[in-house]
């Protein structure tokens, strides 16, 4: 009895709540929807008869739409056999896939399973196959990665922007002078380098004319690297101060 009606409907739970016996809830619910079976059986067997193969996009809708059906004419006391299943899907092909329908009946199948298996597996064997051509058509050169492109342009980045040597500072505008329609890429310390180069250049300059430090000056070492006193740097500025004067 609680095996009844924890699987009815809940209308039906409060129209039977007063039957206790289970034998009488079961014939009370026989005697109510037998009549149910005269009205499924018709729409199946015209279900049956109507269903293609050809009239369904992919493989599994046409499996569920067929299982559906079946298990309508079996619960209405049809019997349905692996061979009427077999037959339905061979005789539904769409008329350009004569020849592959011809190749199914002759590997065969002796279970419906088997036979959906195989249409199962070669569905997705040629949506693979269409993928490949569609992303890529016969004779055209493969695209380069992203990453690949992005790697090898860094690449040229750092040979020209960071080499050292001979070749040191060159090139690091490599893309051209700037315009109205390009634009300029140059090293975030590029201009903190050209500072650095015009200052060592002057001190050189400073140097190869005197001859000595210009903040203690004395000889063998440049302005930038002199470690000097202060107070001997003080007074050497002061000397030159009153020379001056």
């Amino acid at each position: 009895l609680i095996f009844l009606r924890h699987h009815i409907d809940d209308g039906l739970k409060y129209e039977y709540l007063t039957v206790e016996n289970p034998l009488e809830l079961w014939q009370n619910l026989n005697d109510r929807f037998e009549h149910l079976k005269a009205v499924v059986l018709p729409k199946a067997l015209n279900d049956w008869s109507q269903l293609r193969f050809q009239d369904f996009k992919t493989v599994l809708e046409y499996n569920s739409t067929l299982f559906k059906i079946v298990s309508q004419l079996k619960m209405c006391g049809e019997v349905i056999t692996e061979d009427m299943l077999l037959e339905k899907t061979y005789r539904t092909f769409q008329a350009s896939n004569m020849l592959l329908q011809q190749q199914y009946r002759l590997h065969g199948f002796t279970k419906y399973h088997e036979l959906i298996g195989s249409l199962l597996i070669a569905e997705q064997n040629n949506e693979l196959l269409l993928q490949n051509h569609e992303s890529r058509p016969t004779g055209s050169a493969p695209l380069p990665e992203v990453n690949a492109t992005l790697s090898e342009f860094r690449g040229r980045g750092r040979g020209r922007g960071r080499g050292r040597g001979r070749d040191s500072g060159r090139n690091q505008n490599f893309l051209g002078p700037p315009n109205n329609n390009s634009m300029k890429w140059q090293n975030p310390d590029t201009k903190q380098r050209q500072k650095w180069r015009k200052q060592s250049s002057k001190d050189k300059q400073t140097q190869n004319k005197k001859g000595n430090c210009n903040r203690c000056g004395m000889e063998g070492h440049w302005y930038r690297a002199c470690r000097t006193e202060k107070h001997w740097v003080d007074l050497y500025q002061a000397s030159l101060k009153e020379n001056d004067k």
